[in-house]
């Protein structure tokens, strides 16, 4: 069987190499610590806690050290991880303690007050502060001990993360990601990126985000090579970072290059070392590539899912100004269709949905068999997203089929937050779109049909959704109308409401 104990592996080959490092502390880890760790975090969650394979461990808590540890322990457990976000509220959290049910929460202290009176976080077994955690590992450490653990067997199979994307119904749902999705995913991560041992990178995503975990970090793991962890992404220190600890490869949205492009320290920045950087998220702009090719660092873009790696297709960066705008071809280990709406292949530069099979997809959403009935499809993942390919075999994104708009890297799913707003008593109708923002990249504009006889302000619906929504997904913009826009089929025409949002704002 092909061992998914991937610290094991590393703390026999090269126990004294750093494996992770903590910016803002300094408290770092090596392959053979990182092993010795995860064994101790086993033996205390089966045997104390008296979790199994199977079980759920929540974490509500920004990057450190204990994440790293507690997926050493899941590859050796078979418990599953359950990265929750911090940046939600305490009615979206609950929504996701109710749905995965976990054995166990980890909460940061700063965090506490967003679960500690929610009934199904009390009713949790076991309960831990993130900093009796990080405890455990500094006496673990200090003690020099050397636990061993009797590997529970998991298999590719097994489930290692749920990772929760923002609806396109009202809710959540949660992407089960498999040992064979992350094992399959740093794979293609080598071969396209030439990923080793040697490399060098710093992660700045939120542990909430399947690019925190796998984008650079469990590839890194995989491939024993050095990630530094930095709890929040800060354009001055990163340009500091990439020089001063000789990092290789870094990966970022267009948003956060942007950035650092526009810092003033960008021009004097020592950027020798980077072999190039990995953008995703959003097409990068022409002008932004080039300011990175003139300090000599080439620009790699491409895209993914939660659901699918994510590191699904890669453009090479010697492609990056002459095919702007494409995600680059698919990586190894995919089949990759563009599909009308009958499910027939599209010809080049037709337009076409994305669907993709391989051993990176998702078996499926966690308790929804009808989500995932809905987008896996005789074995064949179907993205959402409308793509055309050229003659050459790039891809280009060109429309969400499910209206998803992405501001400032978080997606935003209209749907959750029109279910909000519906609930408003003053609100009869609500429609949001995405539109173009300067900082964000894109942000909400949401055209709302007051009822008769009320009246509604900008300021009253933001502070209706204050408490109850993440501060991304609340709208920028409102248009107020006395009807929304349909087509002929009845349903909300959404082109009416582009043309809207390119009128003059209400707000």
């Amino acid at each position: 069987m092909i061992t998914n104990d991937w610290s094991l592996k590393w703390a026999e080959f090269n126990p004294e190499k750093v494996a992770v490092e903590e910016y803002e502390t300094g408290r770092s880890l090596t392959y053979g610590q990182l092993n010795r760790l995860g064994n101790s975090f086993a033996r205390y969650f089966t045997e104390e806690a008296g979790l199994k394979k199977g079980s759920r461990i929540a974490i509500l808590a920004e990057n450190c050290l204990e994440y790293i540890i507690l997926l050493s322990m899941a590859q050796k457990t078979g418990i599953i991880l359950v990265p929750l976000n911090y940046r939600l509220t305490s009615r979206e959290i609950d929504y996701l303690l109710t749905d995965s049910a976990p054995q166990a929460v980890i909460v940061e202290d700063k965090f506490l007050k967003k679960v500690e009176a929610l009934p199904v976080f009390q009713h949790v077994a076991h309960k831990m502060n993130l900093e009796q955690l990080q405890g455990k590992t500094r006496d673990f450490l200090a003690s020099n001990q050397a636990f061993n653990y009797e590997f529970a067997g998991t298999t590719h199979d097994d489930t290692a993360l749920i990772i929760y994307t923002s609806g396109t119904t009202a809710f959540p749902k949660g992407s089960v990601y498999t040992h064979r999705m992350m094992f399959w995913n740093s794979i293609n991560t080598q071969l396209r990126l030439d990923v080793t041992s040697a490399d060098r990178s710093v992660n700045t995503a939120p542990p909430f985000h399947t690019g925190s975990w796998n984008v650079l970090l469990t590839p890194f793991l995989h491939h024993g090579a050095y990630t530094l962890i930095m709890k929040n992404f800060d354009p001055d220190k990163v340009l500091d970072v990439l020089a001063d600890y000789e990092l290789t490869v870094f990966w970022a949205v267009p948003t956060m290059l942007k950035m650092m492009a526009d810092a003033p320290n960008f021009e004097k920045s020592n950027f020798e070392k980077i072999r190039y950087v990995v953008v995703g998220g959003e097409a990068m702009p022409i002008p932004l590539i080039e300011k990175w090719h003139s300090k000599k660092v080439p620009v790699r873009q491409g895209y993914g899912l939660t659901e699918v790696g994510p590191n699904v297709t890669s453009l090479n960066h010697q492609d990056a100004i002459r095919k702007a705008g494409s995600i680059g071809k698919p990586n190894f280990y995919y089949e990759a269709k563009l599909v009308d709406e009958h499910g027939s292949q599209v010809a080049d530069n037709e337009l076409g949905e994305l669907i993709l099979k391989g051993p990176t997809v998702t078996p499926g959403y966690w308790n929804n068999t009808e989500a995932t009935q809905e987008t896996i499809i005789d074995g064949w993942f179907h993205t959402g997203d409308i793509m055309r390919r050229d003659e050459e075999g790039f891809l280009f994104v060109v429309d969400r089929i499910k209206n998803m708009y992405i501001s400032g890297a978080e997606n935003v799913y209209p749907a959750e937050v029109e279910y909000l707003l519906r609930s408003h008593e003053a609100i009869d109708a609500v429609a949001i779109i995405g539109v173009p923002d300067e900082k964000w990249g894109e942000t909400g504009m949401a055209f709302i049909v007051p009822k008769p006889g009320h009246s509604l302000s900008v300021e009253e619906i933001t502070s209706f959704c204050a408490g109850k929504l993440a501060k991304f997904k609340i709208p920028k913009h409102f248009k107020f109308l006395d009807e929304l826009p349909k087509n002929d089929a009845g349903k909300i025409d959404r082109k009416q409401l582009i043309l809207h949002s390119m009128q003059k704002n209400n707000h």
